[in-house]
């Protein structure tokens, strides 16, 4: 069984197990070992080892039984030893509930016994108190305060309690001893007062602390507690402002008292916010009076500025203060003290703001108009100018005499960038100092005074100007100026329309003000956009004025009906490459004026025109069938001009005008074959007839046979 035992190993594997015992047996190795294999000595040794496992099971199971038994036999011991301390447990709690009863019993007679001592204690402490007070009453009766208390400066803090108390006693008196021991008593009461003070102010030069926060307690029932604080105040502000910056002299006082006042008073807030108070109302108004006061008559622009950087640090240090404890509304609190500050400076802001800006204006302006040696001539108004404009505006027609402006645009950037600054610093002035109930109406008597000197005065003016520099339509070599004017005037108006979202939008959105400011801003796009567009349309005029110029001093009758048709040696007429390379310079700088779809709307508009004077030009002359080929040349350079205005409808009408040119040369057999293509076949008989009848050879009876 020893032997059996050892061959068990964990964890068992029974494989492993048979293994162990084969190599075990005599005979159980391999035929190759040192012993032969012998399997019925193998068998023999299975057989007993079996039976020795038998025998160990058997033995085990006896073991296993007798645990079980001794389990069992323990289990039931346990119980009943757990059943006898519960009942132990119980009697515990009882016997712990009897003694919480008596406990409690006992507490309650000494609450009871501690009641009737301290009925007795009071009064007699109550006794010897008034024992006290009547003994130092007497003193002051006698006029000679011989007690240590008074005598002996370490006790003034018993000393100015016995003295309150004093003080509320004589109330009492009847007149006659009341004025008596009012004068003895008041006159210790001041003096006391006023060492208590004198050694809060001493301790407080120390910065000690502690000290100054028990005198503090003392003077707090004293009626020169204010001018405690006062002294504290006054203290505190020695050597706080030295540096340049009174403001953040003043923020760096108001944190270093914030982190002491509260370990001193016992309203921390209240004087804090009487330190503020007396910041404000004296250093900062003293130095913002200074600073206005001198530059106030004087120079506004400087007031402005000045009035502005002062209500802004001002406010900057109000939002650093809101970082204290100052009481339940301390943002009233500095909003009142900021008042008080520039109420006197905020009440005609607006007055002197819109006189400042008007005058401004007007000197930026006039600066620039001297600096062009041009005197403003004055554009009139009333009845007679609107009668005018309306005419111009319908007939086209330039009232008025010509005026050469020798290619100037009265147009400057530099300027209205001066006015756009001007205006924005008054914007953002405006939104700071004006108060809020004001401030849509204020920023609109600013837009107003940008509406009149940047858009009236100097862009209309330009404008006006631009107009009526504009030369009549039979001007020969005239120079257009009116694009540039156009050009510059787009580039203003965007600088506007962003100022006005940028800068005045915010400080209307949610007013009344703001359909006001859009309405105004409506009317002057609109008169703007008209004088515009009456520019435009007249300069395209002058524009198709220049081509006819050009066409009737270099366009000959010969041209098209050479002498000599077999020597004809140009490919195009000189009179077509005149006026193409008139119309891409023109197309060129309509590019650069505009921008967006204005440059399709004007380029559609100056194609179609364009087309309209060839085609009439045309019209004028006879062709001979080399002349109807030169004619051709000419149209198709005119063609090839026309794809720079990159406009559909403008390249689509000289196609058809090319297409109508081959009628001049196309055998007269073949003419109703041409007429009826895809180009020709949609425009009008008489059209195509009238073209027909320009031939050199239409008289003849077959020509005219034919087309018919």
């Amino acid at each position: 069984l020893y032997v059996t035992s050892k061959l068990f190993h964990e964890p068992f594997v029974a494989d492993e197990y048979i293994e162990r015992l084969v190599w075990r047996t005599p005979g159980g190795g391999s035929r190759g070992g040192p012993e032969a294999f012998d399997p019925k000595r193998l068998l023999e040794e299975f057989v007993n080892h079996i039976q020795e496992l038998q025998i160990m099971d058997e033995r085990i199971q006896r073991k296993v039984e007798k645990l079980e038994q001794q389990c069992q036999k323990e289990a039931k011991e346990f119980a009943k030893k757990v059943q006898e301390l519960q009942k132990s447990n119980q009697v515990a709690f009882q016997h712990f509930q009897e003694l919480d009863e008596h406990i409690s019993y006992v507490a309650t007679k000494v609450c009871h016994l501690g009641d009737q001592l301290e009925g007795v204690n009071t009064p007699r402490q109550r006794a010897v108190e008034a024992q006290k007070l009547m003994k130092y009453f007497n003193e002051f009766l006698d006029g000679e305060l011989k007690s240590d208390v008074f005598t002996n400066s370490e006790k003034i803090k018993e000393a100015a309690d016995i003295i309150q108390k004093l003080h509320l006693i004589a109330q009492e008196l009847p007149f006659d001893r009341q004025v008596y021991f009012s004068t003895l008593d008041i006159c210790k009461y001041h003096d006391l007062e006023c060492q208590l003070i004198q050694e809060f102010t001493s301790a407080q030069r120390r910065g000690e602390i502690s000290r100054m926060r028990e005198v503090a307690a003392v003077l707090l029932h004293f009626k020169g507690y204010s001018h405690c604080v006062d002294v504290y105040i006054k203290q505190c502000q020695e050597g706080a402002y030295l540096r340049s910056d009174i403001f953040e002299d003043a923020a760096i006082l108001c944190q270093r008292v914030n982190k002491q006042v509260g370990d001193i008073f016992s309203n921390p807030e209240t004087v804090l916010a009487k330190l503020i108070q007396n910041v404000f109302e004296i250093k900062l108004q003293s130095f913002v009076k200074d600073q206005l006061e001198e530059c106030r008559k004087s120079d506004a622009e400087q007031y402005l500025k000045s009035l502005y950087d002062l209500y802004t640090r001002t406010t900057n240090l109000s939002s650093k203060l809101m970082e204290f404890n100052l009481g339940t509304d301390k943002q009233t609190f500095l909003s009142k003290l900021i008042k008080s500050i520039f109420i006197s400076y905020l009440e005609n802001y607006i007055e002197v703001e819109t006189g400042y800006l008007k005058s401004r204006s007007a000197m930026i302006l006039q600066r620039y108009y001297d600096s062009k040696n041009h005197q403003k001539r004055s554009i009139g108004t009333g009845g007679i100018q609107d009668l005018k404009e309306r005419i111009r505006q319908r007939t086209n027609l330039p009232l008025g005499p010509s005026i050469d402006t020798h290619g100037e645009t009265f147009l400057s950037q530099e300027v209205v960038v001066n006015l756009l600054q001007e205006t924005k610093q008054a914007f953002e002035r405006c939104h700071r100092l004006s108060d809020p109930s004001d401030l849509p109406r204020n920023a609109f008597r600013i837009f107003t005074i940008l509406v009149e000197f940047l858009c009236i005065e100097h862009i209309d003016y330009a404008l006006e100007t631009g107009l009526a520099g504009i030369p009549s339509s039979d001007s020969r070599n005239a120079n257009l100026y009116f694009l540039d004017v156009v050009q510059q005037a787009n580039t203003i108006f965007h600088l506007f329309d962003k100022q006005f979202n940028d800068h005045l939008m915010p400080l209307i959105s949610s007013s009344p003000k703001l359909s006001e400011c859009l309405q105004k801003k409506k009317e002057i796009i609109e008169q703007m956009e008209m004088k515009l567009d009456t520019g435009i349309d007249r300069t395209l005029n002058c524009m198709i004025g220049q081509m006819k110029h050009i066409l009737a001093a270099e366009q000959k009758k010969t041209d098209f009906k050479p002498e000599d048709e077999n020597n004809v040696l140009i490919q195009y007429t000189n009179a077509c490459v005149k006026v193409c390379a008139y119309v891409r310079k023109q197309v060129e700088k309509i590019k650069n004026s505009m921008d967006g779809k204005n440059v399709d709307t004007v380029l559609m508009e100056l194609g179609v025109r364009f087309h309209r004077l060839i085609y009439e030009h045309l019209q004028q002359y006879s062709y001979s069938c080399m002349g109807g080929m030169l004619a051709i040349c000419d149209v198709a350079e005119y063609r090839k001009c026309a794809k720079d205005f990159k406009i559909p409808l403008v390249l689509h009408l000289f196609d058809t005008l090319h297409a109508l040119c081959n009628l001049l040369v196309v055998a007269p057999d073949n003419l109703k074959q041409v007429c009826s293509g895809e180009q020709l076949a949609n425009l009008d008989k008489n059209i195509l007839h009238s073209f027909v009848q320009l031939r050199a050879d239409y008289r003849s009876a077959r020509l005219a046979r034919h087309f018919s």
